[in-house]
Formats: structure tokens, sequence, C-alpha cells
């Protein structure tokens, strides 16, 4: 049993970037479908796929690598709130990642979001990770 079903989910993706893996496979919930799409929908990975094989089902990443450089497009990603210390911000005192260039990941009552669109929409949250 997994403690921290998220900060698996961050470090299987990490270790895959690190042994430069095209693909990962990660098991599936809500919170890490959402994670995936904001992942995507922000370029860091290069495209995903849901299996709903078994109870669970799991998710499909592809990463993403510079095609020259062999660089991937996720230099660090980080879990911030672990089950033993939540850490949450108000709308004012949402972090920034590397002054604006990489984003927080944020569980806010609107749903899973990153700092900018939590920032816009004046709601605070969870902060689950950072990915830069």
């Amino acid at each position: 049993m997994i403690t921290d079903p998220i900060a698996d989910f961050l470090t299987r993706i990490r270790n895959a970037v690190n042994a430069k893996h095209r693909i990962v496979e990660v098991p599936a919930s809500n919170v890490k479908k959402a994670i995936t799409q904001i992942l995507f929908e922000k370029g860091y990975i290069l495209n995903y796929k849901f299996e709903e094989e078994g109870p669970q089902g799991t998710i499909k990443i592809a990463l993403k690598y510079h095609p020259v450089t062999k660089q991937s497009a996720i230099m660090s990603i980080q879990r911030v709130s672990t089950p033993g210390l939540r850490k949450y911000a108000d709308s004012e005192n949402l972090p920034r990642v590397m002054n604006g260039l990489g984003i927080a990941i944020i569980s806010t009552s609107q749903g899973i979001m990153t700092d900018k669109e939590a920032r816009k929409l004046h709601i605070g949250g969870e902060v689950l990770c950072y990915v830069s």
C-alpha cells in the first residue's frame, strides 16, 4: 500500500526522465489524471493515454525530449504538500516557480489547476507540486 500516491506518481516520472525513457506507466486516479492533463497542456509531456484495464486502470505518459540535445522538458518535478505536512496557500500567497517560468499545481475547491489559473480566479488551495 502506498501512503502518498501523488509522490509515487511524480517519482515514477522523475525516474523515467533520469533514465531517458520514452514512456512511463503509472496507476490511474482522478488526481493523477488531472495532473497529467495539466502537464500535457503546459507542454511538459508529449502525449498521454488513459487505459481502463483492471480495477484501477493505468496512465501511459509519453515524455518529451529536445530532438537535438535530448534534454527533457521536465527539469525538476517535486512534491510540496505531503500527507504528514500539508502546505496551503491563499490567493495572495500562491508560490511562483522560477519567477513564473515553471508551474505550481494547486488543488482548489474548483479542481486541480496551475498557480496562474488559481491567481486569476482569486482562489487558494493545497500546493501539490512544483514543475519546471
